[in-house]
């Protein structure tokens, strides 16, 4: 991270302090875009009041609390979502496998857990610390963040995990033990936005994996904007029905 003499003060938030404006990132020209501040705490009304604007935290075990806000937004739009010949003969296997399943919230904690372990080689690092395992367990017990499983012959092979306000979803970590595992769950979670219409999963930052899904950037402004009014929505039940596979293999 860049913090030479040509910068401002990262902002510091104090335990009860609000966010700044989203407009106030810092060194959004370095190797930090989209940094907005550092401190606070990863409470449940902390966290709940940074997506609900679409902010969140990100930092490695060296490093104080970081929250952040890009702009672009990487955006998972559920119409758009790309699947794969391949991917649909895998869902199609899976679907009418008797020793397979997806559940939801089954098992938050091995999710997190799991995720955490893999992102250790991954593009972030050891970013999902202790402390962000117990943050997020804090937000399923509230009902705010989820949990998408695959499970094979009884054991839970890949899944992902989530933040969900309203019909606004945040996605946050994948991980597999098995062959596309992870992908299984991110295709579950499509077809439950799809049944309940949810209309996009946020991924934060791009990547060329996400891009091959169909994600795309879209503004700070636009997302903020669309967030707003999908927060105030009724929020769907997190359960999971077999029949969510069929918007998978509809012809869109």
């Amino acid at each position: 991270m860049n913090t030479s003499s040509q910068n401002p003060p990262l902002p510091w938030l104090q335990d009860t302090q609000d966010f700044p404006s989203t407009l106030q990132t810092w060194n959004s020209d370095s190797d930090a875009p989209g940094l907005l501040c550092a401190g606070g705490d990863l409470g449940a009304a902390r966290l709940q009041s940074a997506y609900t604007r679409g902010i969140f935290p990100w930092f490695s075990a060296d490093q104080p609390i970081l929250w952040w806000s890009p702009d672009p937004r990487m955006v998972l739009h559920v119409a758009e979502f790309r699947v794969s010949r391949s991917l649909k003969k895998t869902l199609r296997r899976f679907s009418k496998s008797s020793n397979c399943e997806v559940r939801f919230d089954s098992a938050f904690q091995q999710v997190i857990e799991a995720c955490a372990s893999a992102s250790r080689h991954g593009q972030r690092g050891t970013w999902i610390m202790p402390e962000m395992v117990d943050a997020y367990r804090a937000l399923h017990s509230k009902g705010l963040a989820h949990s998408v499983e695959t499970w094979v012959s009884g054991k839970l092979v890949g899944g992902l995990y989530c933040v969900a306000l309203g019909k606004a979803v945040f996605g946050e970590s994948m991980f597999h033990l098995a062959t596309d595992a992870s992908k299984v769950a991110l295709a579950a979670l499509i077809g439950f936005c799809r049944q309940h219409h949810l209309p996009q999963i946020d991924c934060q930052q791009n990547t060329r994996h996400l891009a091959s899904f169909g994600g795309r950037e879209i503004s700070r402004d636009q997302f903020e904007a669309r967030i707003a009014g999908l927060i105030l929505e009724t929020a769907p039940p997190w359960e999971f029905s077999r029949l969510y596979w069929n918007h998978l293999f509809a012809n869109r």
